[in-house]
């Protein structure tokens, strides 16, 4: 018993293979794109800046980064209860989001190597760091006696279907509050080492440098595009993924802050300070950002983490699958209002604050 509650189990595919985690809104998705607009975008009024980010791709900063030294090599035992439960969690989604990242560079820089090379190198060199970022993760939940059947997961998961802009939305956010995310955990453990839990987190300064360029890569291309940017469905689109980025962010988070306590972290700090830094440097490309200093931005997204509390606890009741659905409704409608509500805050217009966006 003591045993059972010291290493907590996971549901396994075979011995060692963890079931994926289930499907859920919160969880890291697949993404597919229309190859064919993508093959069709003209790149030539910002060529030069995407020839100069290449470059820096093909020098591949970390190639030699990404190798485990002895500090892997003993029992992680230590790590029990419900923290390595958490830890698990930490890993196994931070290596399917980058696996995500892989499959869908991969594939573009395959499905336009002849019809736009420029596009097709690029994805294709992103792709390798993704691969590096997933292969070190999974290695490390080896240390955990698991590892992710990636196979498995190409083509179990389901794929979302996203046009080539808000490919570009989507993914530039990812990557630079992948950035923030890396950046942020990495500075607090280098100042308290003692509450460093597992040593993947000295790889992190380095490695978040692959996401702020992944991240300046898109930036990039959507500023070739300027019907990406320049009309009034263009801020509602980037008012859309901005908040959907920052509030799943959130709620996963805060579900999880057992995992950032750990670490010696305030988890609502570390989420404030990586929402902000990330809604700034979207200013940079984006028209529009959020006001996420307004009033009720973060009393409604704790308002949506109630509402989650009171879905896991009915979901944990007995009763008919009816019954549950029920008693759910309210808080999905409330949920449904308290984002709808933030994203009508008045949003700050980077255009007419500092002119022309880059």
């Amino acid at each position: 018993m003591v045993d059972s509650l010291k290493k907590p189990s996971f549901e396994e595919l075979r011995p060692g293979i963890k079931v994926p985690a289930k499907e859920t809104i919160l969880t890291p998705r697949f993404y597919t794109t229309d190859f064919e607009e993508m093959a069709r975008m003209d790149l030539s009024c910002n060529e030069d800046e995407i020839r100069a980010l290449l470059q820096e791709f093909r020098t591949d900063y970390n190639r030699h980064h990404f190798v485990r030294d002895a500090e892997f090599e003993q029992s992680w035992d230590h790590i029990d209860g419900e923290t390595r439960k958490m830890f698990v969690e930490f890993l196994e989604r931070s290596c399917t989001a980058e696996f995500s990242g892989f499959l869908l560079y991969k594939e573009l820089s395959r499905k336009l190597k002849d019809r736009h090379p420029l596009l097709a190198e690029g994805f294709a060199l992103m792709a390798r760091d993704e691969a590096r970022h997933a292969g070190f993760l999974n290695k490390a939940l080896s240390d955990f006696n698991l590892s992710l059947d990636l196979g498995f997961l190409t083509k179990s998961r389901k794929y979302t279907f996203f046009k080539p802009k808000f490919i570009f939305y989507a993914t530039y956010l990812s990557e630079k509050i992948g950035y923030w995310r890396y950046i942020t955990i990495f500075h607090h453990l280098d100042q308290h080492p003692e509450d460093r839990l597992y040593p993947i987190f000295k790889f992190f300064d380095n490695w978040c440098q692959d996401e702020n360029r992944h991240g300046d890569f898109f930036d990039a291309v959507m500023r070739a595009q300027p019907q990406f940017l320049n009309d009034w469905k263009a801020k509602l689109w980037c008012r859309f993924f901005l908040l959907s980025v920052f509030a799943t962010m959130y709620l996963n988070d805060i579900q999880r802050s057992g995992f950032y306590e750990s670490l010696g972290l305030n988890t609502r700090e570390f989420e404030y300070e990586v929402i902000e830094k990330t809604n700034q440097t979207a200013g940079r490309v984006f028209p529009v950002i959020l006001n996420v200093k307004h009033p009720d931005f973060y009393k409604r997204l704790e308002t949506c983490v109630q509402n989650n509390e009171k879905l896991s606890e009915i979901a944990a009741k007995q009763g008919s699958k009816l019954t549950k659905t029920l008693q759910k409704l309210p808080y999905y409608f409330s949920n449904g209002w308290q984002l709808l509500k933030l994203y009508t805050i008045k949003p700050i217009d980077m255009v007419a604050t500092h002119g022309k966006v880059r």
